[in-house]
């Protein structure tokens, strides 16, 4: 990654990839059909094959599962809200499996801007905050920064913001 104009250069894109500095910025919301999961304390606590996944320029996908695709007992309210210039407000999850919580691990829009209304019944999951994510077998790395939720697979290329020195892309 080489900055250009203070803009890094994309990352050549391979066979069955997409770089993220081809994904629009306002953000776009698509379905998604391949299989994902997320794992907390040792146990699966999230599957589907069914999910919405955020595309926005220099950002990895973030999958959000519908609430049906969780474990009953493995969402519970936590404090807080933060606000997300596209989607609106934004209210907090603990993910809890097998004995232990993942604080604040999951978000959900409850009443999202126009555009990303689907969201409504969706939970999102921080990857770096739970034992794993899953997509489609792959375990997922989870982005940069601690501030964003995308999901790194070898099927995304970058350079991803998040790291150091990205704040300004």
């Amino acid at each position: 990654m080489s900055p250009r104009n203070g803009r890094p250069r994309p990352d050549p894109v391979g066979l069955g990839q997409e770089s993220v500095w081809s994904y629009p910025r306002p953000p776009r919301v698509e379905p998604s059909r391949q299989s994902v999961e997320v794992w907390v304390g040792g146990e699966r606590i999230g599957a589907t094959t069914l999910s919405w996944r955020v595309l926005e320029t220099s950002h990895p996908p973030t999958y959000y599962l519908p609430r049906s695709a969780f474990v009953r007992g493995s969402l519970r309210p936590a404090e807080g809200t933060s606000y997300c210039e596209w989607k609106g407000v934004a209210s907090y999850l603990d993910l809890v499996g097998g004995g232990e919580v993942a604080r604040r691990a999951g978000w959900f829009y409850p009443d999202p801007t126009r555009g990303f209304e689907v969201l409504a019944a969706a939970v999102a999951v921080m990857p770096g905050a739970v034992d794993r994510c899953v997509v489609d077998d792959e375990v997922v790395r989870p982005q940069e920064g601690g501030f964003y939720g995308g999901w790194i697979t070898d099927r995304v290329v970058g350079p991803f913001k998040g790291g150091p020195g990205s704040h300004g892309w």
